[in-house]
């Protein structure tokens, strides 16, 4: 061995920790008609007509409801995209992205 090899037998220990997942939280109003919760909810976030009305009446009888848990960036896109389209039809829905 060269004295210009140069050996390292230092490891260094990596630890992930799985990433902090946020909820996408729909808030009840008087304007936003439900079908249009239903179909925000079948395309935005992927639910099936079923659990889109579950989570629709659950958002109308306690006044909020969780309408998916994602990583930061995948909620926070989510939240955006489903604003956008209730401003678009002229809607109040109201939306937050929470810290689980």
């Amino acid at each position: 061995m060269a004295d210009t090899d140069i050996q390292i037998e230092d490891k260094i220990k990596i630890e992930l920790q799985p990433p902090k997942m946020w909820k996408v939280v729909f808030l009840n109003d008087d304007h936003t008609p439900m079908e249009f919760v239903i179909e925000l909810l079948m395309g935005v976030f992927k639910h099936d007509e079923a659990r889109s009305r579950d989570i629709t009446l659950e958002i109308h009888e306690t006044g909020a409801a969780v309408v998916g848990v994602y990583t930061y960036e995948i909620a926070e896109n989510k939240g955006v995209e489903s604003s956008r389209l209730a401003q678009e039809h002229g809607f109040p829905l109201q939306i937050r992205v929470e810290e689980e």
